[in-house]
């Protein structure tokens, strides 16, 4: 319904499965991410995916934005309220602040050119539906093809219970997953 949809939780991610199953996510795709960002204490609030003011644009994150600082000042008095303590909330909120009318992966792309660091970024957004968005500067990505589904994982056991044909992305490269296929580009 052009609505996104969060469940998060801290801890073990049996209470992740426990918040599932008292409250399932309805929806043809969708992210996720197990481990707790680097800048930020363990919790609930700090945990993935992170979102930006609007709830429009989710995002889930391995590495570290470092000027992530310096991006959520700017970004704090250009009037966007920030909710946790992470890296990975400023890229939301920049890819909000970067929405035009021309894809999701666009807004990424002007976007990344903002940031430094080492990253892997995987998004969604309510605003450009039934597409995810994952990009590589560092940390692996891996785009598995699977029979009339794809996944999107930082290493292969993530998803070889569903495929073995997989693309790794290089760096500087980005991925484009809808429901009909993958488009493979350099995201500069």
């Amino acid at each position: 319904d052009g609505q996104l949809q969060i469940r998060r939780s801290a801890g073990k991610l049996s209470n992740l499965e426990d918040v599932l199953s008292k409250d399932p996510v309805q929806g043809d795709f969708g992210i996720g991410h197990t481990r707790w960002a680097t800048h930020g204490r363990p919790t609930e609030e700090n945990a993935h995916p992170h979102r930006d003011c609007k709830n429009r644009v989710v995002v889930v994150h391995n590495g570290i934005i470092e000027n992530y600082l310096d991006l959520k000042h700017e970004l704090q008095q250009q009037g966007h309220r920030f909710v946790t303590e992470t890296d990975t909330e400023i890229v939301a909120h920049l890819v909000e602040r970067e929405m035009k009318d021309d894809g999701l992966e666009n807004a990424v792309r002007r976007a990344l050119l903002l940031m430094r660091g080492l990253f892997a970024l995987v998004l969604i957004s309510a605003d450009d539906p039934e597409k995810i968005v994952a990009v590589r500067n560092g940390p692996p990505i891996v785009v598995g093809l699977g029979d009339r589904e794809f996944f999107v994982a930082s290493d292969i056991p993530a998803i070889l219970s569903h495929t073995r044909d997989v693309v790794f992305l290089g760096d500087e490269e980005m991925a484009v997953i809808t429901a009909t296929g993958v488009t493979f580009t350099d995201f500069f």
